[in-house]
């Protein structure tokens, strides 16, 4: 009896790691109220929103860290169609929820969250065989891919890759979504050729504020097209684009030369942006053109790429410079096996430059392996656990014609405290003629401007030194009547955003009453608020 009663016993003996995640269960729903919205969701799309905190947690934060919002749910859809569903719905209530829509998180301010609303995880349609189709005319071997807007672009370019295809403008990292980088612009060292991302795209689907899927082009539903090209999310969630394609190129000459002289660097930069010419129907340019500000204190390799041997490393660290910084013009040209005279047309597009002696540097590599670039920095980073830490960044396009006040100020003064001063920064040129003013992406108005990127890292307990050198960069801006603007922006009030968009605001704010009346989309910007 003893052995049969113990035996009992211990089929009723429950595991306590159960009991904890149960007694966590119970008291996260008498601790927590449920959303009045509940009351009513639809019972198609129920079982794809998620309330408990392990869900709520992980979209409470973003790439940056420095912002957190805890969101009511977080919703996986199946499909296009759920997406539609949880906006009409909201769309419908007399107090509708807030709705973002997440790809990666790889935004800084908080732009993805949503307080007491719901975040999409968009990420959960991800089916790269259904949702990255490739369509190309067999002559021109040209053409286009449909793509999902939850799609990362590493995958867009894999998946065209097999077909011997890509598009043109790409970003620096490629772990991002499609509807991510459309939302803001989608920039690197192609923009000047061809343009940010959004100035390529051809069709997108999108789903508005009221809850309906709309396709729109230039010539169809224009208006929520431009609109939502560069529109912060404000005006609807992306859930496909089409984007031209090109043959791929198989190999690219990266090129990358030091500079101590600011005013070379940068009119160097802009003499190689306004290159444009074809031999024979190929283009005789260069297809990618960056620049990057190297504090001599700080690492000449970063995470955006592990170019320097350690050799070259010691001849660049034994440079005696005025400033205490060394101006990198980086540069880059494709090419296949079988093009020919591929050395000369480099070195006479780079004839007569005046980069320092003996710092110039040259690597061969695939056209993957290019794009592809910041990943090997990225994993060393989430190795070292430096990957998720705060990032208080400050993107900001300016003028050309006060890009040399940045040098001699910005640079010289503020920037120049290792204590403080983080990077990688980068500078570069872009012109204003291959960008669309009818998108709602904004730029200075001059014909060519810069993008200055100050992107730092920093601990958890000291960003807020970034972020303060930011404001006083930012006011700097404004006592000198340089009149910048913020890519990927952030501020602090509406004013702040009526400043932003200057002249523009009456249109945003008719779009927003157009396709986000209720003003449900896209909160974590609090651009209305």
């Amino acid at each position: 009896m003893g052995d049969t009663g113990n035996s009992l016993a211990s089929c009723f003996l429950i595991p306590s790691s159960f009991l904890q995640s149960q007694l966590k269960s119970i008291l996260e729903k008498l601790i927590k109220p449920r959303p009045n919205f509940l009351k009513d969701f639809p019972v198609n799309i129920s079982e794809s929103l998620r309330l408990d905190s392990e869900a709520t947690n992980s979209v409470s934060c973003d790439y940056g860290h420095l912002v957190h919002a805890t969101p009511a749910g977080v919703f996986y859809p199946s499909s296009v169609e759920d997406i539609v569903s949880l906006v009409k719905f909201s769309y419908g209530l007399s107090r509708p929820f807030k709705i973002a829509a997440r790809g990666r998180g790889h935004c800084v301010h908080g732009e993805a969250l949503a307080k007491d609303g719901v975040v999409i995880n968009m990420c959960s349609l991800n089916n790269a065989s259904e949702r990255i189709r490739v369509y190309r005319n067999g002559e021109t071997r040209c053409g286009y891919v449909d793509v999902g807007g939850e799609q990362m672009w590493i995958d867009v370019l894999k998946v065209c890759l097999e077909k011997g295809v890509a598009p043109v403008s790409w970003t620096d990292y490629l772990y991002l979504t499609v509807g991510g980088t459309l939302s803001n612009a989608g920039i690197s060292g192609q923009t000047f050729r061809y343009g940010p991302q959004i100035s390529t795209v051809q069709e997108l689907d999108v789903v508005t504020g009221k809850g309906e899927l709309m396709t729109c082009s230039e010539k169809s539903n224009s208006e929520l097209f431009f609109a939502v090209l560069g529109g912060l999310g404000q005006f609807g969630i992306i859930t496909r684009a089409r984007i031209p394609v090109q043959p791929a190129p198989k190999r690219v000459k990266w090129v990358r030369m030091l500079y101590d002289d600011f005013v070379a660097f940068t009119r160097e930069q802009e003499h190689l942006i306004s290159i444009h010419g074809e031999k024979k129907g190929v283009f005789t340019g260069l297809d990618y053109i960056e620049g990057l500000l190297i504090m001599h204190q700080s690492a000449h390799n970063n995470w955006r790429s592990s170019f320097f041997s350690s050799s070259d490393v010691s001849r660049i660290v034994s440079l005696s410079v005025p400033n205490g910084f060394i101006y990198c013009l980086e540069v880059a040209k494709y090419y296949d096996e079988s093009s020919s005279g591929l050395g000369e047309e480099l070195e006479a597009l780079l004839e007569g430059l005046s980069y320092l002696p003996g710092f110039c540097f040259t690597k061969d590599v695939t056209f993957l392996e290019f794009l592809d670039r910041v990943r090997k920095g990225e994993l060393e980073l989430r190795s070292r656990g430096l990957w998720e830490v705060p990032h208080p960044w400050l993107n900001i396009f300016v003028p050309g014609s006060r890009i040399s006040e940045f040098n001699s100020e910005v640079f010289a003064s503020i920037l120049n405290d290792p204590s403080k001063a983080t990077g990688p920064f980068l500078l570069y040129p872009m012109l204003r003629n291959k960008w669309d003013n009818r998108m709602s992406a904004l730029t200075p108005e001059e014909d060519v401007f810069y993008t200055l990127e100050f992107l730092h890292s920093s601990g958890f307990d000291d960003w807020e030194v970034c972020e303060n050198q930011n404001k006083t960069m930012l006011q700097f801006c404004k006592d000198k009547g340089i009149k910048v603007k913020q890519y990927l922006p952030y501020f602090e009030n509406k004013q702040g955003w009526r400043n932003h968009f200057g002249s523009e605001w009456g249109r945003f704010q008719t779009r927003k009453a157009s396709f986000d009346p209720k003003m449900i989309l896209s909160p974590g910007p609090r651009i209305f608020d």
